[in-house]
This record gives structure tokens, sequence and C-alpha cells, in this order.
């Protein structure tokens, strides 16, 4: 996206967790040349470039690139991602926790199938997903008051052409919890490869007390190591509960780019 004489990545950080350039292997060096090229030709004079992983393209390869051109680069921690790997078993995950983190789980998850019948489910085809997206939406916006504003009808209308551009290349998977038949909790996953992406979530408040919101997570990755994924990516942000199920920080940088 360009904005008089800089450029950035096209997308929004409300929405993309981290962003990279999409380079064939083997083709970077000449396209990322190329690039910086017609860039300046484009009277393009910085870029603003966020937030990309330790191990992204620009980082490996654009930078060592842009260096060469006598391009003025600058890249620092901004945010950071968790990721977990996956063990074989739930059992082996329940032993990687600590023990204070082990014990609530198993408390929180015997209180839930204690007090409702309790039926977690995937959703994941085209179809199933589109009619069931409503209720992830719903779910959504009844978690939290910050969340329900953040849902605004251009929000919306990004949420749903992007579960349906996923879901038709089958990369979008819905987890619903729910407790005597009535979805109490939702969570929207990405699906590629070997990594399972926990992109958004929502619950019904009337269930907090039973810890919905996280375990509707906590079974998400339950689900996933029985599929047999090796890794559990918990995308950007802070929050505690991705520390305590066992996720390692991963930091996130903005790379600022002077072309000269």
């Amino acid at each position: 996206m360009v904005q008089g004489e800089e450029a950035r990545f096209i997308g929004d950080p409300d929405v993309c967790d981290y962003q990279d350039f999409i380079v064939a292997p083997g083709k970077g060096e000449g396209f990322f040349e190329a690039l910086l090229k017609h860039l300046r030709q484009e009277g393009i004079s910085r870029l603003d470039l966020n937030t990309v992983r330790a191990d992204s393209k620009l980082l490996n390869e654009f930078i060592r690139v842009a260096e060469n051109v006598q391009c003025e680069v600058a890249c620092d921690p901004e945010d950071v991602t968790f990721e977990l790997d996956l063990p074989a078993t739930w059992d082996d995950f329940l032993g990687m926790l600590t023990g204070k983190q082990r014990h609530e789980i198993r408390r929180k998850l015997r209180r839930l199938y204690e007090a409702a019948e309790v039926n977690y489910r995937v959703v994941e085809g085209f179809k199933e997903v589109m009619d069931e997206l409503e209720t992830f939406l719903a779910l959504f916006g009844l978690s939290r008051s910050d969340k329900a504003a953040f849902m605004t009808g251009q929000m919306n209308t990004y949420f749903r052409s992007l579960a349906e551009a996923m879901a038709r290349e089958k990369l979008l998977k819905l987890y619903f919890l729910d407790l005597d038949d009535t979805p109490a909790a939702a969570v929207m996953c990405f699906d590629y490869n070997s990594t399972v992406y926990l992109y958004n979530n929502g619950y019904d408040g009337r269930f907090s007390s039973l810890s919905v919101g996280l375990l509707s997570k906590v079974l998400s990755i339950k689900e996933s190591i029985r599929r047999g994924k090796k890794k559990y990516d918990f995308l950007k942000g802070t929050e505690e509960y991705k520390h305590r199920l066992g996720g390692r920080p991963v930091l996130l940088y903005r790379c600022q780019v002077k072309l000269g």
C-alpha cells in the first residue's frame, strides 16, 4: 500500500498477525533487487514493514539485498506471538505444563463435564462453515464489550469474506463447545500443513463461570494433537493464557527502510 512516498504491507495489523513477502525458493535476491529498483523509480523513499517474524523472507533475504543497494535499514522488536510444539499425545501435552497449570486444566474440565452435557465439534466443510459462521460471530460479540465494538459493519464483512475464502481452500476450521446443545464458545483456526493457527474466538458470558473461553482453546489443542498436528500457533498478543498453555514467545519485528 502506498501513501505519498511511503509503502507498506497491505495487511492491517488489527487483523494480520504477521506478514512477509511471498517469494519462490531461490528467487529472492533477483525479486528484491527488481522490487527496490521499481520502488525507487516510482518515487518511493521509505518502507514501513510490520509485523514480521525472525524467520521471515524479509529479515533473512530482503534486508541483506536492501543494504547491498545502499538502503538504510532499522528493524526493532514490536510485538510477540506464541507458538507451541505439539507432542504425540494429550497426556504428553499435560506433562509439558507446570504442575499448577496441569491441575487447573484438569479441574476446569472436570467441572465443565459435571455441569452439562458437553459436545466439542469441529466444523470444516465449506457449506458447514458458512452455515455456522453466524453462530461464531454472535459468540464473538457476546464475549467482551471491546470485541463487540471491534466488530463494526466493515469488520463483519471482512470476517465473512475471510471465512468464505479460507473455507473454500479447506484451510479454515470452526471449533464449537456446546453445553446441553447450546453453543457456549467457539474458536476460529486456520489449518495449514502441520500447523494450526488460532485466529480468533468468542464465548457466551452466561457460561463464563465454567471457563468456556479458555477450555474451547484447550480442547482445540487436544483435537489438533489427535489429528497429528505438529505446531499450534496462538498468533499475536501477550495474553497470559498462551504462556500458561505452554506457548513460547516469538518476537515480531517492525522494519523501516530508507531507499535513498
